[in-house]
């Protein structure tokens, strides 16, 4: 990749975080891709980027955006920490100076994608929980693929205000309410017997160095969605998810080829996840929820639940497919974090 579209891609990223309302993350964005120079380790590494650094399974600017929320979180550098506190004053001339003070410490967050676990996502697929329940009555085995840290395996001990449809725990420390438009979701009672999860790289949040990576990849000019995350952790914290790792297509196959208990509903489900996935895993999960479906009978019921970008440019869709039958449906459309929803059900 040449230089000029390394430096587009933090242009692209920047202009991204002006729409999305965060101008403290976007003036970071900026002020590293004024600052990069083949000085730096970390510079050299960037600019001669081999991938596509605007591309999602890469996101070159927000590895290094992480890397200086880390740096300002940790009180490292006081000019980060003055600039994450909301004074964007000379923001250029304070992250040139952290990008040349802290190379070997930067350089890292270079080496994986960022990895995040947007516990607002866990509203659109509370509302295709509280759709299935509606119809189904049955409690539910809980399968996520690419979880993260887990946090939305807890998705039921959330609450929620889904339109005029409230769920989940009315006390809980985690409270979602998206801008709404549309009809409600029914009015059903989401009862959970089992549920699993898998991730290729599972953030362990038992591990603080893990945790804290996880929280500086969260924009800090969002204080709502940081709020958010950190009771997630903490519920997680006494609700442990059951978070193994390992690749999604053969855990998928595993788990659907298992015997499924009698009146309970099957739902595998993932969010922001399919995309990052190569073409023959996909069509791995496919087949086997095609096998799986064949098997569903109104007792033991089987359905794929998925909150997913569309591919046109910071748009997620609601799908839901569901045995006996194999019927899919659009439920719903929004942002990628949950932020908000278009109810079709």
């Amino acid at each position: 990749m040449s230089e000029t579209a390394v430096r587009d891609a933090f242009h692209n990223q920047a202009l991204f975080c002006d729409r999305s309302g965060t101008p403290l993350t976007a003036a970071v964005v900026r002020a590293i891709e004024a600052a990069l120079d083949r000085s730096t380790e970390t510079g050299r590494r960037t600019l001669d980027w081999p991938g596509d650094a605007r591309g999602a399974a890469d996101s070159v600017p927000l590895r290094l955006a992480g890397g200086m929320h880390a740096l300002a979180r940790s009180g490292a550098d006081v000019g980060l920490t003055r600039l994450y506190a909301g004074d964007l004053t000379g923001a250029e001339a304070v992250v040139a100076d952290a990008l040349r003070r802290f190379d070997a410490e930067l350089l890292p967050w270079l080496d994986s994608p960022p990895q995040t676990n947007e516990t607002g996502r866990a509203g659109p697929i509370m509302a295709g929980l509280l759709t299935l329940a509606a119809e189904h009555g049955l409690p539910f085995e809980l399968i996520e693929l690419g979880a993260s840290a887990g946090l939305n395996l807890n998705l039921d001990r959330f609450g929620y205000r889904l339109g005029d449809a409230v769920a989940g725990d009315p006390a809980s420390p985690v409270q979602l309410a998206p801008d709404w438009e549309g009809a409600s979701p029914p009015a059903a009672a989401v009862r959970v017997a089992a549920r699993c999860a898998v991730d290729q790289a599972p953030i362990r949040i038992a591990d603080p160095a893990q945790r804290e990576r996880l929280i500086a990849y969260c924009w800090a000019d969002q204080p709502v969605r940081m709020a958010r995350l950190e009771a997630a952790l903490a519920l997680a914290a006494r609700h442990p998810p059951a978070l193994e790792q390992g690749a999604a297509a053969g855990f998928t196959e595993g788990r659907l080829a298992e015997p499924q208990a009698e009146g309970v509903c099957r739902l595998l489900y993932h969010t922001v996840f399919w995309t990052y996935l190569p073409p023959d895993k996909q069509a791995r999960i496919r087949a086997a929820l095609a096998r799986a479906g064949r098997a569903a009978t109104a007792d033991r019921p089987l359905a794929w639940l998925r909150y997913e970008l569309n591919g046109e440019g910071g748009v997620a869709e609601l799908h839901l497919q569901s045995w006996p039958g194999g019927a899919e449906r659009h439920l719903a459309t929004g942002h990628p974090h949950g932020s908000r929803v278009k109810w079709y059900g």
